[in-house]
């Protein structure tokens, strides 16, 4: 082989390596590689038309969001969208926006699309329709949407143990299935959405399921259109499958506590038939008992079962022993350090213990109490006690009490029934009281609020009343020491209604008042008294400041009126839990209701979901004392 047809084949070698350096990129020098990547990388985002949709609001959101012409306006660098592109866009757009508009129940929409191009180079003449000023394409559409299609005959029939028990004459059956029908969410006259159907049909069997009846499902669903009357006829067709009752009751989970500590909550008899609220309530009682850290409760929906269908209860149990420590502060007592300690089941017995101490500058105080595991009835028995040194308005209260009795927890009443002995000494410059009471008492709290820390919509509402006999002695500089005894009855209640304003508004109202009845001469615990002003009082006025006056220092009255305004909305959409408020508040504490004479407070604030607990900080001017004070509380619990 001579020296030139070497050389030859040797270039011809070096040309095919050459050419498979695309296939293996890792071969190529790195400038050959950066220069593919870059080719290969899609560039920025340039627009290469404009498009606009004239149509109502709602349909023109809808077509921008959806629409191939609006989604593909901008596109890479190294992707542009071609003229034959554009064309085939806008050919098929008035299709999609019909299908699109269906949706919405608009079937006789007239869609139009008109493209004007631009000038190359140069710029768009301003009111001159259809030139665009940036000299790209522009592309309009325009929808004359017409009449949307109504809801006209609707008919729901129902198949199986429903139907069955309904035709035998059964009453629950027979109500079940005319719920049914009346209570259908697409009724005649409604506009008929895609959405809208979709989610009565879900609404309807989800119905039927929590009413007993879990193994429901449709046999046939239909909407018939009728594109020139703008009318559509509905008829479906739900199969109940059998009506299921409640069988065994299988728990997973337990290892400290005993059964019925679950059992006792169920509320429900085997061989009652299932609903959905039967055993949610019961999931719900569950989480709140204090046994459990979670709780879920199913039903087996098996047919085969649905005679007596096993319910599932899966617990996670809390520790054993618990402790908490906190810190906080409020414009009331000022900071304070506080440790929880809760032992589920103390001695080896089903109670639970919790002590609470709390320390501060202006109160020291210990809570405790011994609570049965739940009993028939949902009543638990109860043991507690309490003792507290405060400084507050220029004098001391030192007070304790004991109690006896049951409490009864149901999903949004809570009942409490006790018998009660309570002592307090009350110590100013000018004014010394100790009285000492036994009495017997019931308090009723209603809650239904969609938050507990920050409530946007529902009602809350506490009531007490107590009757019961006291004595004590009262004594000031002016005169001697004087005994005073014998019965008195209290009452007391309180309510906070929450609403949505609108406009991202919430609204909350608050009323309180609260009557001691009793002889004149008879003392009673500066505890069972009343006073008004504070946090969650009359803000703008010192913690328990506003009451009566003898010899210039304020002491408990015997009754109390006080009211509260507030609007709040969130601050910024991006911080949700941040928001402000503006609020007055009015009330007072007096020896008569009488006597009231209501202070005024009012001022803003800030309320913060935070996530270490609720932050609240007020700026409120009290009009009484022509004053500005600070109110401000936060919990933080480790």
């Amino acid at each position: 082989m001579t020296a030139g047809r070497l050389a030859a084949m040797a270039c011809l070698a070096m040309l095919a390596g050459c050419a498979n350096l695309q296939t293996f990129p890792f071969l190529a020098p790195a400038k050959a590689r950066d220069a593919a990547s870059s080719a290969a990388a899609p560039g920025p985002e340039v627009p290469a038309y404009e498009f606009d949709v004239e149509a109502p609001a709602a349909l023109r959101k809808l077509l921008l969001n959806y629409l191939d012409l609006a989604r593909f306006r901008s596109a890479p660098s190294t992707d542009n969208i071609t003229p034959a592109e554009l064309d085939r866009l806008i050919l098929a757009a008035p299709a999609q926006a019909q299908s699109l508009l269906e949706t919405e129940g608009y079937f006789n929409a007239d869609v139009s699309v008109a493209r004007v191009p631009g000038v190359a180079g140069v710029p768009g003449v301003p009111g001159v329709p259809g030139v665009a000023a940036s000299g790209l394409p522009q592309v309009r559409m325009v929808v004359a949407a017409g009449t949307p299609a109504l809801v006209g005959d609707v008919q729901v029939d129902v198949t199986g143990a429903l139907q069955t028990a309904a035709l035998a004459g059964d009453a629950d059956a027979l109500t079940e299935r005319e719920a049914l029908r009346t209570d259908w969410p697409l009724p005649a006259g409604a506009v008929f959405r895609q959405a809208a159907w979709s989610d009565a049909k879900n609404a309807a069997v989800t119905r039927l399921r929590s009413q007993g009846y879990a193994a429901a499902n449709w046999v046939r669903t239909t909407a018939r259109v009728d594109a020139q009357s703008n009318a559509v006829a509905i008829t479906v067709e739900a199969d109940s499958g059998p009506l299921y009752r409640i069988g065994a009751i299988r728990i997973e989970g337990l290892q400290r506590f005993g059964a019925d500590a679950v059992l006792r909550l169920a509320y429900f008899e085997p061989g009652e038939p299932y609903t959905e609220k039967r055993l949610l309530d019961f999931q719900e009682r569950l989480q709140k008992i204090g046994l459990f850290e979670g709780a879920s409760v199913e039903l087996d929906a098996d047919p085969q079962t649905a005679a007596a269908a096993p319910v599932l209860v899966r617990v996670k149990e809390q520790p054993l022993q618990q402790a908490t420590l906190g810190v906080g502060y409020s414009a009331n007592t000022g900071a304070r350090l506080s440790l929880e300690h809760t032992h589920r089941a103390v001695f080896g017995t089903r109670w639970v213990a919790k002590n609470k101490f709390e320390l501060g500058p202006d109160k020291q105080a210990w809570e405790g109490e011994l609570l049965s595991h739940p009993l028939e009835g949902l009543y638990r028995n109860l043991l507690s006690g309490s003792a507290t040194n405060l400084r507050a308005a220029d004098e001391t209260l030192l007070s304790w009490n004991a109690r006896v009795g049951r409490t009864q927890d149901t999903p949004r009443i809570e009942r409490l029934y006790f018998a009660e002995l309570t002592q307090a000494k009350l110590k100013s410059d000018t004014l010394t009281s100790n009285a000492e009471a036994l009495s017997l008492n019931y308090q009723w709290v209603y809650r239904d609020v969609d938050s507990v820390l920050l409530p946007t919509r529902g009602l809350t509402t506490s009531a007490q009343a107590a009757l019961g006999v006291a004595r004590g002695t009262r004594e000031t500089p002016a005169a001697a020491r004087l005994e005073e005894r014998g019965p008195f009855a209290r009452l007391y209640a309180r309510m906070t209604w929450y609403r949505p304003l609108g406009g991202a508004w919430f609204g909350t109202a608050r009323v309180e008042a609260g009557q001691l009845f009793t002889r004149n001469v008879v003392g009673v615990p500066d505890t069972l008294l009343f006073r008004a002003g504070g946090d969650d009082s009359v803000r703008g006025y010192g913690y328990r400041t506003l009451g009566p006056a003898t010899d210039g220092v304020v002491t408990g009255g015997r009754s109390l009126a006080t009211a509260s305004i507030e609007f709040a909305r969130p601050l910024l959409s991006q911080y949700p839990a941040l928001w402000g408020a503006a609020f007055i508040d009015a009330g007072d504490a007096a020896d008569r209701f009488a006597a009231l004479r209501p202070a005024l407070g009012y001022g803003v604030g800030v309320r913060w979901r935070s996530p270490v607990g609720p932050l609240r900080v007020d700026v409120a001017y009290g009009q009484r004392e022509r004053r500005v004070r600070l109110h401000f509380g936060v919990g933080i619990a480790f």
